[in-house]
C-alpha cells in the first residue's frame, strides 16, 4: 500500500491480524491455559536423562559458540528463502476465500502485471507477489479508512495517487459512485457505474493502478538504489527505510545495502539503532518484503503444482501457526505413553531440562507436569525436550539476556514434552488443550509464560522470536498465558549449546 510516501499495512490481507505478539507492558496476568497448572509438589528426583544437566557448570559467556545463523552475505539467497517460508503462514491463514482462490484471482492480472513490471524494470513475479499481498487480487477493495485511504489492486492512498503518482483521483465523485454501486442490482448498471468510477478514481482501474505502482517503484529505485529496497519501501516508506539504512551503515552509502543483511544483522545488540527504527514502526513493515517473497512462491506453486499448494495450505491451516508444516503428523514421531518418553530419555533422544537459571536464562515452572500423577508418573517425566528444541530454548534464554542487558532476567518455561495419555488427561481439564495432534507430544514444542521482568526483556524476547521465525526455525503463537513455540528439526545446528549445560 502506497503512502507516507507509503503505506501502513497490507490492509486487505493483513489488517487487524498482525497482533502484538508479545505483551510489552513488562507483566501480564497469567491464566490457566496450555500450561497445565495444578498445585502439587514437585518430585524429588529428576527425569532419567536430566541429572547431569541439572548439575550444570556455570554459564561461560566467553565459551566459543558460533551462531550458525548469523548473517553471511554468501548465504543471502538461503536467508531470503528461509524468510519467505517463515513468514508465509499469515498469507495462508488470512487470504480471503483461501490461498488458492486468492492465487486464482491474482493470476487473472498476470498480463497487466508483466506490462507494469517491464515499465519499472522489476521482476514481474515480485510485483505479482505485491498484488497478492496488498489486495488478494481484488481491484475494487477499499481499506477500512475509506476512499481517502488505500484503494484498489495495489492499495494506493488518495493523496499519494494524486500528488506523487499522477493519477486521476476524485474522492468525492468516487464516493458518490461507490454509494450507487452498493445498491445497484442490474448487471448493466453495475458495469456502467464501475466504468465511471474507474475514470474518476483510477485506483479502481487495475491497469492504471499497476502503472502507478510501477512509477512508484521507479521512484523508490532512484532514491534507494535497488529494486528490492523499492519493494521494501512500498510498505515502509522511502523516508523511513532511508533512516533505517543510514542507522545500519552509520550514514549514507554509495553502494545499496541488501535488505537481508539489514534485517538479519540488526538486533538489540548488533546494529541496535537500525533495529530500534525497524521495530519502532510497529506495523509489520520490517518483514513486508519476505511476505512479498512468500506470495511470489505461492503463485509459482499455484502454476507449477496446484496439488502441492493445496497440501501445503492444509498443513498451514491445521494450527494457528505453521508448526504442522515443520512437523506434519504423518512424518513425526509421537510419544504414545510414559514408557515411550522414558525410553527416549534412556536412549538420549530426549534431554531433561537443565534447572539452573543462572546457566540458561530460563526457569522452569514447578507446576509443570501437573497431570503426571494421573498417569502414574513423577512430574520429572514431563520436563524434557528433543535436543534441538532444548538448544533453541537455551539460545532464546541467552539472546534475551544479551538483548535486554539484564543478566539476571529469565523466562519461565511452563510446558514441554507430553505423551498422548497425558494429553488426554489434560484435555479433560483444560478447554484450551487440543484433543487433536499436539506438537507437545513430539518433544518439538515448549511454552514460555507471558510475564516479563521489564519492557526490555519483552522486546528482546520478541526480537529473538521474530528472527528465529524468519529463519524458518520456529513457529510460534500467542496463547492467553504463554507463547507456544514449535521448533524445526533444522534447529539442530544450535545443539552445540547443550555442551554448556552438561
Amino acid at each position: 500500500m502506497v503512502g507516507r510516501i507509503v503505506a501502513l499495512v497490507s490492509v486487505v490481507v493483513l489488517t487487524g491480524t498482525i497482533l502484538a505478539l508479545i505483551d510489552r507492558r513488562g507483566e501480564s496476568t497469567p491464566v490457566a491455559v496450555q500450561p497445565d497448572f495444578v498445585p502439587t509438589p514437585p518430585p524429588a528426583t529428576p527425569a532419567p536423562a536430566a541429572t547431569a544437566a541439572v548439575e550444570a557448570a556455570p554459564f561461560d559467556e566467553n565459551a566459543p559458540f558460533v551462531d550458525p545463523f548469523s548473517y553471511d552475505p554468501d548465504r543471502r539467497q538461503e536467508f531470503e528463502a528461509r524468510a519467505a517460508a517463515g513468514n508465509a503462514h499469515v498469507l495462508y491463514a488470512l487470504s480471503p476465500d483461501g490461498v488458492i482462490a486468492t492465487a486464482g484471482r491474482v493470476a487473472q492480472f498476470r498480463t497487466q502485471i508483466e506490462a507494469a513490471a517491464a515499465e519499472a524494470d522489476v521482476d514481474p513475479d515480485l510485483l505479482e507477489g505485491l498484488v497478492f499481498l496488498e489486495s488478494a487480487g481484488r481491484p475494487d477493495i477499499v481499506a477500512p479508512q475509506g476512499l481517502e485511504g488505500a484503494v484498489g489492486l495495489t492499495q494506493i492512498l488518495a493523496e499519494t495517487g494524486q500528488n506523487l503518482l499522477g493519477m486521476d483521483v476524485d474522492v468525492a465523485e468516487s464516493a458518490r459512485l461507490t454509494g450507487k454501486l452498493a445498491v445497484a442490482t442490474k448487471p448493466k448498471d453495475i458495469r456502467r457505474l464501475t466504468a465511471e468510477r474507474m475514470r474518476v478514481d483510477q485506483r479502481f482501474d487495475p491497469q492504471e493502478a499497476l502503472a502507478a505502482t510501477a512509477r512508484y517503484l521507479n521512484i523508490g529505485k532512484e532514491e534507494l538504489g535497488s529494486d528490492e529496497l523499492a519493494f521494501v519501501s512500498y510498505h515502509m516508506g522511502i523516508g523511513n527505510l532511508g533512516d533505517v539504512l543510514d542507522a545500519y551503515a552509520g550514514g549514507p552509502t554509495d553502494t545499496p545495502l541488501r535488505y537481508a543483511q539489514v534485517y538479519f544483522d540488526s538486533t538489540p545488540v548488533s546494529h541496535a539503532a537500525a533495529h530500534d527504527k525497524l521495530t519502532a514502526l510497529g506495523d509489520d513493515s520490517s518483514n513486508y518484503l519476505w511476505k512479498v517473497h512468500a506470495a511470489r512462491d505461492i503463485m509459482a506453486l499455484y502454476r507449477a503444482d496446484p496439488a502441492a499448494l493445496e497440501a501445503t495450505a492444509a498443513l498451514q491451516l491445521e494450527k494457528n501457526s505453521a508448526e504442522e508444516v515443520l512437523h506434519p503428523r504423518t512424518d513425526t514421531r509421537i510419544f504414545a505413553d510414559p514408557e515411550a518418553i522414558k525410553q527416549a530419555y534412556r536412549d538420549g533422544e530426549l534431554v531433561g531440562l537443565p534447572d539452573d537459571t543462572r546457566v540458561t536464562g530460563l526457569r522452569f515452572d514447578p507446576k509443570m507436569g501437573s497431570q503426571a500423577k494421573r498417569v502414574g508418573e513423577p512430574r520429572s517425566t514431563y520436563r524434557g525436550l528433543l535436543p534441538e528444541a532444548l538448544a533453541v530454548a537455551l539460545y532464546i534464554g541467552a539472546q534475551v539476556r544479551a538483548g535486554s542487558g539484564e543478566a539476571d532476567a529469565s523466562l519461565k518455561v511452563t510446558s514441554t514434552i507430553r505423551d498422548e495419555r497425558y494429553q488426554a488427561e489434560l484435555v479433560q481439564r483444560n478447554e484450551q488443550a487440543t484433543p487433536d495432534y499436539s506438537l507437545h507430544t513430539t518433544g518439538h514444542a515448549f511454552d514460555v509464560l507471558r510475564r516479563y521482568k521489564s519492557e526490555r526483556q519483552a522486546v528482546a524476547f520478541q526480537a529473538t522470536l521474530d528472527r528465529l521465525r524468519s529463519l524458518n526455525l520456529i513457529a510460534y503463537v500467542v496463547e492467553p498465558a504463554a507463547i507456544h513455540i514449535a521448533v524445526s528439526s533444522e534447529a539442530a545446528a544450535f545443539e552445540p549449546l547443550l555442551d554448556r549445560v552438561r
